[in-house]
C-alpha cells in the first residue's frame, strides 16, 4: 500500500479547532490539545444551553403572568384553569407580553377567566 501523508488534513483539523477556540483565555486559544478540551466542553454547554433557555423563558413568563394576575385577585393556577374553562387559547408568551404592554386587554382576559371559574362553581 502507498504511504499516506496527512499533513494537509491534520493542519485543517487543528485550524478548525483553534478557530472555534478563538477568544478563549490563555493557552485555551493557542495550544491545540488544551483548545480541543475547551471547545468540546463549550459545545456541550452550548447544546445544554439551548435546551435550558426554553425552560428559563417559560419560568420567566409564568412569574410575570402570576405577578400580573395577583393584582386582579387571582392566583396563576386559578387563572390558567379559568382560561381552559373559557376556551381561551393564548400561550404564556403572549399572556406575559399582554400583561406588560397592554394591561387593559389583559384585564379583560382575566375577567373572562374569572367569569368562567364562577360559572363552573355555580
Amino acid at each position: 500500500m502507498p504511504r499516506v501523508k496527512r499533513g494537509v488534513h491534520a493542519k485543517k483539523k487543528k485550524r478548525k479547532i483553534l478557530k472555534l477556540a478563538k477568544g478563549y483565555y490563555g493557552a485555551r486559544s493557542r495550544c491545540y490539545r488544551i483548545a480541543t478540551e475547551a471547545v468540546e466542553r463549550g459545545l456541550a454547554y452550548a447544546y445544554m444551553g439551548r435546551k435550558l433557555r426554553k425552560r428559563d423563558f417559560r419560568r420567566f413568563w409564568i412569574a410575570r403572568i402570576n405577578a400580573a394576575v395577583r393584582e386582579h385577585g387571582l392566583s396563576y393556577s386559578a387563572f390558567m384553569g379559568g382560561l381552559k374553562k373559557a376556551n381561551i387559547e393564548l400561550n404564556r408568551k403572549v399572556l406575559a407580553e399582554m400583561a406588560l404592554n397592554d394591561p387593559a386587554a389583559f384585564a379583560k382576559v382575566v375577567s373572562s377567566a374569572k367569569e368562567a371559574l364562577h360559572a363552573g362553581q355555580a
